[in-house]
């Protein structure tokens, strides 16, 4: 499979994808829409295939790298679906303690990109923990569109306590320094948010990438240091964004924020034509310097 880049799409087209993929389109109204732009022999449903996403490319450290050591981890979630099963990364090389940092994926579980992601943060010196919000469902499906339907179905409120747990559970990890951190990405990012409102006395730095923002009288309620990624063209995301800003300001809490220009949400993820590798490559040196220097 050829890899596409985003360049090669109508942004209309890209726009009727991010609806689709956050619940808004279902998948006959995106064949529907996205039939106006199937030209030349091109279907609709081809061009959706086109934007699905590929794992293969996900793979930048291998699951058997020698640099690191995994386990996949069953934790109690007493407030949430009961348990919640997650990949649990550490370096190999040392046997002190390690920062702490969660990694919370997108609305469809804990697919092979954030596993991947898990296993980046272990090759950077990280205690890195990815739990699966569908465990109580069985798991991650192997396939986004079922992962995406399977969370739909789950409580939002019991998917916060799973989370909650996990935070929980890897701030005081054998292994864990006692220093945490929490990165996400898309609906990850509005639970890096939640979480550092909701734990300050755990999360002591947060890395939202392209998703909403928490209530403004919440925000006084963060004591961690914010890195926060957005995509320049992903507005919905941008609309919220200078009231978050001006209620950091306003609580003295510690943040930079940085917006990518001419990039779509989504712009991380490896897997699909979405990604944008100079975009991607910047955000995530800054990311992995920014907890070097507020957790290590």
């Amino acid at each position: 499979m050829n890899r596409k880049k985003a360049s090669d799409f109508d942004p209309e087209v890209l726009q009727l994808f991010d609806r689709y993929v956050h619940g808004q389109l279902d998948r006959r109204g995106f064949l529907q829409q996205a039939a106006r732009h199937a030209t030349g022999g091109l279907t609709a449903a081809a061009i959706l295939e086109s934007l699905a996403p590929n794992y293969a490319w996900a793979r930048q450290v291998e699951p058997e790298d020698p640099r690191i050591r995994t386990s996949v981890e069953t934790i109690d979630s007493p407030g949430g679906h009961g348990r919640i099963k997650g990949l649990l990364v550490r370096p190999a090389a040392g046997g002190g303690k390690f920062p702490g940092v969660l990694i919370v994926h997108e609305n469809r579980g804990l697919n092979p990109y954030i596993e991947d992601v898990a296993r980046r943060l272990g090759v950077a010196g990280f205690l890195a923990f990815a739990p699966d919000a569908l465990t109580s469902l069985g798991g991650y499906p192997g396939n986004d569109d079922e992962g995406r339907a399977m969370q739909q179905k789950l409580n939002p409120d019991k998917i916060t306590e799973d989370f909650t747990a996990a935070a929980r559970w890897i701030h005081t990890h054998p292994a864990s320094s006692g220093k945490t951190g929490v990165v996400g990405f898309c609906f990850g990012g509005g639970m890096a948010n939640t979480l550092a409102v909701r734990l300050p006395e755990i999360i002591a730095a947060a890395v939202p990438f392209y998703w909403r923002q928490p209530a403004t009288e919440e925000v006084p309620k963060i004591k961690a240091a914010l890195l926060i990624h957005n995509a320049g063209l992903d507005q919905r995301i941008l609309d919220g964004a200078p009231a978050y800003e001006a209620a950091l300001k306003a609580a003295g809490v510690t943040f930079t924020s940085h917006v990518y220009e001419g990039v779509n949400h989504g712009f991380h993820n490896d897997t699909t034509p979405r990604y944008d590798e100079s975009a991607a490559t910047l955000a995530w040196t800054r990311t992995i310097a920014f907890f070097e220097t507020t957790l290590k």
